[in-house]
Protein backbone atom coordinates (compact mmCIF):
# COMPACT_ATOMS: atom_id res chain seq x y z
CA UNK A 1 0.00 0.00 0.00
CA UNK A 2 1.20 3.59 -1.06
CA UNK A 3 1.21 5.40 2.20
CA UNK A 4 1.26 8.62 0.06
CA UNK A 5 -2.82 7.61 -0.43
CA UNK A 6 -3.70 7.24 2.81
CA UNK A 7 -5.86 10.31 3.87
CA UNK A 8 -6.23 12.26 6.97
CA UNK A 9 -9.87 11.91 7.22
CA UNK A 10 -9.30 8.00 7.80
CA UNK A 11 -8.26 9.22 11.34
CA UNK A 12 -11.12 6.51 12.87
CA UNK A 13 -8.88 3.23 10.99
CA UNK A 14 -5.75 4.92 12.04
CA UNK A 15 -6.69 5.70 16.19
CA UNK A 16 -8.16 1.82 16.23
CA UNK A 17 -4.42 0.49 15.11
CA UNK A 18 -2.35 2.75 17.13
CA UNK A 19 -5.15 2.09 20.36
CA UNK A 20 -3.98 -1.27 19.62
CA UNK A 21 -0.43 -0.34 19.82
CA UNK A 22 -0.82 1.49 22.87
CA UNK A 23 -2.57 -1.17 25.14
CA UNK A 24 0.68 -3.34 24.76
CA UNK A 25 2.61 -0.82 26.57
CA UNK A 26 4.97 -1.72 29.46
CA UNK A 27 6.51 0.71 31.98
CA UNK A 28 9.85 -0.99 31.68
CA UNK A 29 11.80 -2.96 28.98
CA UNK A 30 11.48 -6.63 28.86
CA UNK A 31 15.09 -7.09 29.93
CA UNK A 32 13.90 -5.25 33.56
CA UNK A 33 15.75 -1.90 32.83
CA UNK A 34 14.35 1.80 32.27
CA UNK A 35 12.83 2.34 28.90
CA UNK A 36 14.89 3.99 26.12
CA UNK A 37 13.40 6.36 23.99
CA UNK A 38 14.57 8.42 21.34
CA UNK A 39 13.30 11.84 20.61
CA UNK A 40 14.14 13.82 17.18
CA UNK A 41 14.14 17.36 17.00
CA UNK A 42 15.72 20.62 16.40
CA UNK A 43 14.75 23.63 18.80
CA UNK A 44 17.44 24.34 21.88
CA UNK A 45 16.98 23.08 25.77
CA UNK A 46 15.33 20.05 24.50
CA UNK A 47 18.59 18.01 25.77
CA UNK A 48 18.35 20.12 28.92
CA UNK A 49 14.96 19.57 29.12
CA UNK A 50 15.48 15.56 28.75
CA UNK A 51 18.30 15.94 31.10
CA UNK A 52 15.77 17.02 33.78
CA UNK A 53 13.21 14.57 33.08
CA UNK A 54 16.04 11.86 33.37
CA UNK A 55 16.83 12.75 36.58
CA UNK A 56 13.28 12.06 38.24
CA UNK A 57 12.33 9.48 35.99
CA UNK A 58 14.77 6.37 36.00
CA UNK A 59 12.54 3.73 34.57
CA UNK A 60 11.77 5.95 31.99
CA UNK A 61 15.20 7.76 30.18
CA UNK A 62 15.33 10.04 27.19
CA UNK A 63 17.87 10.57 24.81
CA UNK A 64 17.48 14.12 22.76
CA UNK A 65 19.38 13.42 19.07
CA UNK A 66 19.25 16.92 17.30
CA UNK A 67 18.18 16.81 13.47
CA UNK A 68 17.65 18.98 10.75
CA UNK A 69 14.55 21.00 11.03
CA UNK A 70 11.31 22.11 9.62
CA UNK A 71 10.66 19.61 6.04
CA UNK A 72 14.25 18.05 6.17
CA UNK A 73 12.98 16.05 9.59
CA UNK A 74 9.98 15.21 8.14
CA UNK A 75 11.41 13.81 5.06
CA UNK A 76 14.20 12.22 7.04
CA UNK A 77 11.14 10.65 9.64
CA UNK A 78 8.87 9.03 6.84
CA UNK A 79 11.90 7.39 5.50
CA UNK A 80 13.03 6.23 8.93
CA UNK A 81 9.20 5.10 9.23
CA UNK A 82 8.96 3.31 6.14
CA UNK A 83 11.93 1.10 7.29
CA UNK A 84 10.14 0.38 10.59
CA UNK A 85 12.96 2.49 12.29
CA UNK A 86 11.39 6.13 13.36
CA UNK A 87 12.31 7.72 16.43
CA UNK A 88 9.96 7.11 19.33
CA UNK A 89 9.16 11.27 19.76
CA UNK A 90 9.60 13.41 17.11
CA UNK A 91 9.06 17.57 16.78
CA UNK A 92 6.93 18.18 14.13
CA UNK A 93 5.92 21.99 12.89
CA UNK A 94 2.11 22.25 12.77
CA UNK A 95 1.77 22.39 9.01
CA UNK A 96 3.85 19.32 8.82
CA UNK A 97 0.78 17.26 11.04
CA UNK A 98 -1.09 16.18 7.66
CA UNK A 99 1.53 15.00 5.89
CA UNK A 100 3.46 12.91 8.55
CA UNK A 101 -0.34 11.49 9.27
CA UNK A 102 -0.61 10.41 5.88
CA UNK A 103 2.30 8.86 5.46
CA UNK A 104 0.85 6.55 8.74
CA UNK A 105 4.20 7.83 10.69
CA UNK A 106 2.16 9.19 13.94
CA UNK A 107 0.22 7.59 16.80
CA UNK A 108 -3.29 8.38 17.81
CA UNK A 109 -1.97 9.85 20.95
CA UNK A 110 -5.54 11.01 22.42
CA UNK A 111 -5.96 7.92 25.17
CA UNK A 112 -3.09 9.49 26.79
CA UNK A 113 -2.99 13.19 26.30
CA UNK A 114 -6.69 14.10 26.10
CA UNK A 115 -6.93 15.68 29.51
CA UNK A 116 -4.22 18.53 28.52
CA UNK A 117 -6.71 19.89 26.06
CA UNK A 118 -7.14 22.84 28.49
CA UNK A 119 -3.60 23.53 28.71
CA UNK A 120 -3.64 25.32 25.07
CA UNK A 121 -6.01 27.53 23.31
CA UNK A 122 -8.49 26.12 21.05
CA UNK A 123 -6.84 27.63 17.96
CA UNK A 124 -3.24 25.04 18.40
CA UNK A 125 -5.59 22.43 20.18
CA UNK A 126 -7.34 22.08 16.62
CA UNK A 127 -3.94 22.33 14.81
CA UNK A 128 -2.70 18.67 16.39
CA UNK A 129 -6.16 17.24 15.97
CA UNK A 130 -6.70 17.58 12.49
CA UNK A 131 -10.23 18.65 13.62
CA UNK A 132 -10.81 14.66 14.33
CA UNK A 133 -11.43 13.11 17.99
CA UNK A 134 -7.19 11.60 17.42
CA UNK A 135 -4.47 14.04 18.72
CA UNK A 136 -1.27 13.32 16.78
CA UNK A 137 0.98 15.63 19.03
CA UNK A 138 1.15 18.18 21.79
CA UNK A 139 1.66 21.74 21.29
CA UNK A 140 4.77 23.13 21.80
CA UNK A 141 5.51 26.60 20.58
CA UNK A 142 4.09 28.55 19.19
CA UNK A 143 4.42 31.85 16.73
CA UNK A 144 1.17 34.27 17.46
CA UNK A 145 1.36 37.22 15.17
CA UNK A 146 2.14 40.93 16.01
CA UNK A 147 3.10 43.96 14.64
CA UNK A 148 6.99 45.34 15.11
CA UNK A 149 7.23 48.98 14.63
CA UNK A 150 10.00 51.68 15.15
CA UNK A 151 8.37 53.31 18.46
CA UNK A 152 11.15 56.54 17.97
CA UNK A 153 10.37 56.98 14.34
CA UNK A 154 6.68 56.75 14.87
CA UNK A 155 6.71 59.51 17.45
CA UNK A 156 8.93 61.28 15.18
CA UNK A 157 6.42 61.19 12.33
CA UNK A 158 3.82 61.43 14.96
CA UNK A 159 1.81 58.46 13.48
CA UNK A 160 -0.36 56.49 15.62
CA UNK A 161 -0.18 52.58 16.36
CA UNK A 162 -2.74 51.55 13.64
CA UNK A 163 -5.50 48.91 15.04
CA UNK A 164 -7.37 47.99 12.01
CA UNK A 165 -6.32 47.30 8.61
CA UNK A 166 -8.09 50.29 7.46
CA UNK A 167 -5.87 52.32 9.65
CA UNK A 168 -2.89 50.32 8.54
CA UNK A 169 -3.28 51.10 4.83
CA UNK A 170 -3.39 55.06 5.91
CA UNK A 171 -0.41 54.56 8.05
CA UNK A 172 1.41 53.41 5.11
CA UNK A 173 0.20 56.28 2.81
CA UNK A 174 1.26 58.94 5.76
CA UNK A 175 4.63 57.53 5.72
CA UNK A 176 5.36 57.79 2.44
CA UNK A 177 4.23 61.64 2.93
CA UNK A 178 6.19 62.69 5.43
CA UNK A 179 9.42 60.22 4.98
CA UNK A 180 9.44 60.04 0.76
CA UNK A 181 12.89 57.72 1.78
CA UNK A 182 10.83 55.36 3.47
CA UNK A 183 8.34 52.53 3.87
CA UNK A 184 5.67 51.40 6.80
CA UNK A 185 7.07 47.98 5.82
CA UNK A 186 7.22 45.38 2.52
CA UNK A 187 5.35 42.60 1.41
CA UNK A 188 7.62 39.73 1.06
CA UNK A 189 7.02 37.18 -1.19
CA UNK A 190 9.69 34.53 0.05
CA UNK A 191 8.53 33.12 3.43
CA UNK A 192 4.57 31.83 2.51
CA UNK A 193 4.07 31.41 6.26
CA UNK A 194 3.58 35.14 6.87
CA UNK A 195 0.98 34.89 3.79
CA UNK A 196 -1.00 31.88 5.59
CA UNK A 197 -1.39 33.44 8.78
CA UNK A 198 -2.76 36.38 8.01
CA UNK A 199 -5.04 34.71 5.84
CA UNK A 200 -5.74 32.66 9.02
CA UNK A 201 -6.55 36.04 10.76
CA UNK A 202 -9.06 36.53 7.88
CA UNK A 203 -11.02 33.66 8.86
CA UNK A 204 -9.16 31.69 5.99
CA UNK A 205 -8.85 27.28 5.97
CA UNK A 206 -7.15 26.24 3.45
CA UNK A 207 -7.10 22.34 3.78
CA UNK A 208 -10.58 20.52 5.28
CA UNK A 209 -11.50 16.61 4.58
CA UNK A 210 -14.40 15.55 5.25
CA UNK A 211 -14.07 11.23 5.70
CA UNK A 212 -11.58 10.52 3.08
CA UNK A 213 -12.15 13.74 0.71
CA UNK A 214 -9.98 17.02 0.72
CA UNK A 215 -11.57 20.40 -0.11
CA UNK A 216 -9.01 22.93 -0.86
CA UNK A 217 -10.04 26.54 -0.19
CA UNK A 218 -6.86 28.32 -1.28
CA UNK A 219 -8.80 30.58 -3.48
CA UNK A 220 -11.53 31.62 -1.04
CA UNK A 221 -13.03 35.13 0.17
CA UNK A 222 -10.99 35.52 2.77
CA UNK A 223 -7.46 34.87 0.79
CA UNK A 224 -8.54 36.83 -1.44
CA UNK A 225 -9.31 39.61 0.94
CA UNK A 226 -5.83 39.57 2.28
CA UNK A 227 -4.10 39.02 -1.06
CA UNK A 228 -6.22 42.26 -2.68
CA UNK A 229 -5.57 44.32 0.40
CA UNK A 230 -1.86 43.97 0.08
CA UNK A 231 -1.56 43.71 -3.68
CA UNK A 232 -3.53 47.42 -3.74
CA UNK A 233 -0.93 48.72 -1.48
CA UNK A 234 2.16 47.10 -3.33
CA UNK A 235 0.77 48.40 -6.32
CA UNK A 236 0.18 51.66 -5.46
CA UNK A 237 4.00 52.19 -4.54
CA UNK A 238 2.32 52.66 -0.36
CA UNK A 239 4.53 49.54 0.85
CA UNK A 240 7.94 48.15 -0.70
CA UNK A 241 8.18 44.79 -2.27
CA UNK A 242 11.09 43.38 -1.54
CA UNK A 243 11.52 40.14 0.26
CA UNK A 244 12.70 39.50 3.83
CA UNK A 245 15.82 38.13 5.15
CA UNK A 246 18.46 40.00 2.87
CA UNK A 247 21.13 42.24 3.52
CA UNK A 248 18.97 44.78 1.45
CA UNK A 249 16.22 44.01 4.20
CA UNK A 250 18.23 43.91 7.40
CA UNK A 251 19.78 47.63 6.04
CA UNK A 252 16.14 49.10 5.53
CA UNK A 253 15.24 48.31 9.38
CA UNK A 254 18.81 49.32 10.18
CA UNK A 255 18.37 53.00 8.61
CA UNK A 256 14.71 53.51 9.26
CA UNK A 257 14.21 52.80 5.63
CA UNK A 258 11.18 50.33 7.12
CA UNK A 259 9.74 51.14 10.06
CA UNK A 260 7.48 47.86 10.69
CA UNK A 261 7.54 44.54 10.64
CA UNK A 262 3.90 42.04 10.88
CA UNK A 263 5.59 39.04 12.21
CA UNK A 264 5.46 36.81 15.16
CA UNK A 265 6.36 36.84 18.93
CA UNK A 266 9.84 35.38 18.05
CA UNK A 267 10.63 38.69 15.57
CA UNK A 268 12.88 40.16 18.59
CA UNK A 269 15.41 37.41 18.05
CA UNK A 270 15.27 38.74 14.46
CA UNK A 271 15.92 41.75 14.35
CA UNK A 272 18.30 41.90 17.01
CA UNK A 273 20.84 40.00 14.60
CA UNK A 274 19.23 41.75 11.50
CA UNK A 275 18.59 45.14 12.79
CA UNK A 276 20.90 45.52 15.91
CA UNK A 277 21.77 49.01 15.52
CA UNK A 278 18.10 49.56 16.73
CA UNK A 279 18.18 47.97 20.08
CA UNK A 280 15.54 49.55 22.37
CA UNK A 281 13.67 51.67 19.81
CA UNK A 282 10.96 49.07 18.60
CA UNK A 283 7.91 47.62 20.11
CA UNK A 284 4.94 45.37 19.50
CA UNK A 285 0.85 45.75 18.88
CA UNK A 286 -1.86 43.36 18.44
CA UNK A 287 -1.87 42.75 14.81
CA UNK A 288 -4.14 45.04 13.34
CA UNK A 289 -8.10 44.16 12.80
CA UNK A 290 -10.73 43.66 10.19
CA UNK A 291 -13.20 44.32 12.99
CA UNK A 292 -12.34 47.25 15.05
CA UNK A 293 -12.08 45.65 18.95
CA UNK A 294 -11.76 42.06 18.11
CA UNK A 295 -8.59 40.14 18.97
CA UNK A 296 -8.01 37.68 16.33
CA UNK A 297 -4.00 36.63 15.08
CA UNK A 298 -2.39 34.17 13.04
CA UNK A 299 0.41 31.93 13.56
CA UNK A 300 3.73 31.97 11.71
CA UNK A 301 5.96 29.18 12.80
CA UNK A 302 5.62 27.12 15.86
CA UNK A 303 6.00 23.27 16.81
CA UNK A 304 4.48 20.21 18.47
CA UNK A 305 5.98 17.05 20.07
CA UNK A 306 4.59 13.92 18.37
CA UNK A 307 4.51 10.07 19.31
CA UNK A 308 5.20 7.81 16.37
CA UNK A 309 3.63 4.58 15.18
CA UNK A 310 7.03 2.57 15.72
CA UNK A 311 7.76 3.50 18.92
CA UNK A 312 7.29 0.24 21.25
CA UNK A 313 6.55 2.80 24.50
CA UNK A 314 3.76 4.66 22.96
CA UNK A 315 2.23 5.60 26.72
CA UNK A 316 5.86 6.73 28.05
CA UNK A 317 6.52 8.59 25.00
CA UNK A 318 3.16 10.36 25.58
CA UNK A 319 3.98 11.04 29.19
CA UNK A 320 6.93 12.44 28.26
CA UNK A 321 5.93 14.95 25.55
CA UNK A 322 2.84 16.09 28.26
CA UNK A 323 5.66 16.85 30.72
CA UNK A 324 7.40 18.56 28.29
CA UNK A 325 5.03 20.81 27.12
CA UNK A 326 2.64 21.22 30.17
CA UNK A 327 5.38 21.00 33.48
CA UNK A 328 6.33 24.66 34.67
CA UNK A 329 10.01 23.06 35.23
CA UNK A 330 10.31 22.00 31.93
CA UNK A 331 8.51 24.76 30.00
CA UNK A 332 11.08 27.05 32.20
CA UNK A 333 14.21 25.56 30.81
CA UNK A 334 12.79 25.84 27.19
CA UNK A 335 11.80 29.53 27.98
CA UNK A 336 15.13 30.35 29.06
CA UNK A 337 16.48 28.44 25.21
CA UNK A 338 14.53 31.06 23.68
CA UNK A 339 11.30 28.76 23.40
CA UNK A 340 8.01 30.79 23.25
CA UNK A 341 5.39 28.06 24.99
CA UNK A 342 2.20 27.22 23.63
CA UNK A 343 1.11 26.07 27.21
CA UNK A 344 -1.07 28.96 27.97
CA UNK A 345 -0.15 29.05 31.79
CA UNK A 346 3.69 29.50 30.84
CA UNK A 347 2.86 32.46 28.86
CA UNK A 348 2.29 34.72 32.11
CA UNK A 349 4.54 32.66 33.85
CA UNK A 350 7.13 33.74 36.05
CA UNK A 351 9.96 32.52 33.41
CA UNK A 352 8.90 35.28 31.19
CA UNK A 353 8.78 38.35 33.34
CA UNK A 354 11.07 39.75 32.00
CA UNK A 355 10.94 41.12 27.73
CA UNK A 356 13.46 40.23 25.17
CA UNK A 357 16.54 42.56 25.53
CA UNK A 358 15.85 43.95 22.15
CA UNK A 359 12.98 45.02 23.68
CA UNK A 360 14.14 46.09 27.08
CA UNK A 361 12.10 49.57 26.55
CA UNK A 362 8.33 47.60 26.66
CA UNK A 363 8.62 45.59 29.87
CA UNK A 364 4.94 44.39 29.36
CA UNK A 365 5.81 42.75 25.78
CA UNK A 366 5.30 38.92 27.07
CA UNK A 367 2.43 40.17 28.82
CA UNK A 368 0.95 41.79 25.65
CA UNK A 369 1.81 38.63 24.00
CA UNK A 370 -0.42 36.37 26.08
CA UNK A 371 -3.27 38.47 25.20
CA UNK A 372 -2.64 38.39 21.74
CA UNK A 373 -2.26 34.73 21.83
CA UNK A 374 -5.68 33.88 23.23
CA UNK A 375 -7.04 35.09 19.99
CA UNK A 376 -5.64 32.37 17.72
CA UNK A 377 -7.24 31.44 14.87
CA UNK A 378 -7.94 28.33 13.75
CA UNK A 379 -5.49 26.74 10.95
CA UNK A 380 -6.11 24.25 8.96
CA UNK A 381 -3.39 21.95 7.16
CA UNK A 382 -3.35 19.40 4.29
CA UNK A 383 -0.61 16.79 3.58
CA UNK A 384 1.04 19.12 0.55
CA UNK A 385 1.80 22.21 1.94
CA UNK A 386 5.50 22.30 0.34
CA UNK A 387 3.40 22.86 -2.63
CA UNK A 388 1.24 25.26 -1.61
CA UNK A 389 4.09 26.96 -0.14
CA UNK A 390 6.36 26.93 -3.34
CA UNK A 391 3.64 27.63 -5.50
CA UNK A 392 3.51 30.77 -3.26
CA UNK A 393 7.39 31.88 -3.90
CA UNK A 394 6.91 31.46 -7.50
CA UNK A 395 3.57 33.09 -7.63
CA UNK A 396 3.80 36.05 -5.30
CA UNK A 397 7.42 36.77 -6.04
CA UNK A 398 6.53 37.36 -9.37
CA UNK A 399 3.28 39.22 -8.41
CA UNK A 400 5.52 41.66 -5.69
CA UNK A 401 7.99 42.27 -8.30
CA UNK A 402 5.79 43.43 -11.40
CA UNK A 403 3.44 45.36 -8.46
CA UNK A 404 0.41 43.30 -10.52
CA UNK A 405 -2.59 40.96 -9.33
CA UNK A 406 -2.36 38.66 -6.27
CA UNK A 407 -5.15 37.01 -6.93
CA UNK A 408 -3.98 35.85 -10.10
CA UNK A 409 -1.54 34.37 -7.34
CA UNK A 410 -3.86 33.23 -4.77
CA UNK A 411 -5.33 31.30 -8.00
CA UNK A 412 -2.08 29.80 -8.99
CA UNK A 413 -1.84 28.17 -5.45
CA UNK A 414 -5.57 26.58 -5.86
CA UNK A 415 -4.63 24.96 -8.76
CA UNK A 416 -1.30 23.70 -7.91
CA UNK A 417 -2.49 22.65 -4.90
CA UNK A 418 -5.58 20.59 -5.88
CA UNK A 419 -3.73 19.15 -9.30
CA UNK A 420 -0.54 17.98 -6.62
CA UNK A 421 -3.30 16.03 -4.70
CA UNK A 422 -5.09 14.04 -7.37
CA UNK A 423 -1.83 13.40 -8.93
CA UNK A 424 -1.05 11.56 -5.52
CA UNK A 425 -4.05 9.88 -5.04
CA UNK A 426 -6.10 11.62 -3.03
CA UNK A 427 -10.17 12.66 -3.55
CA UNK A 428 -10.30 15.95 -3.86
CA UNK A 429 -13.37 18.49 -4.08
CA UNK A 430 -13.21 22.30 -4.33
Amino acid sequence: MNHRTVAVGAAVALAALTATACGSSESSDEDGGPVELTYWGWAPGLEQAAALWNETHPDIQVTVKEQAGGDELVTRTITAAEAGEAPDLMQAEYQALPTLVSNDVLADISGQVSDSEGDFSAGLWQQVTLGTDAVYALPQDSGPMMLFYRQDLFEEYELDVPTTWEEFADTARRVRDVAPEAYLTTFSANDAGLFAGLAQQAGAQWWTTEDTTWRVAIDDEATQRVADFWGGLVAEGAIDNKPMYTPAWNRALNTGEQIAWVSAVWAPSVLASSAADTAGQWAAAPLPQWEEGANVTGSWGGSTTAVTNDSEHPEEAAEFATWLNTDPEALAVLIEHGIYPAATAAQTGDALTEPPAFLSNQPDFYEQAATVAQGTAPAAWGPNVNVAYSTFNDAFGQAARDRSDFGEAVTEMQQATVADLRDHGFEVAE
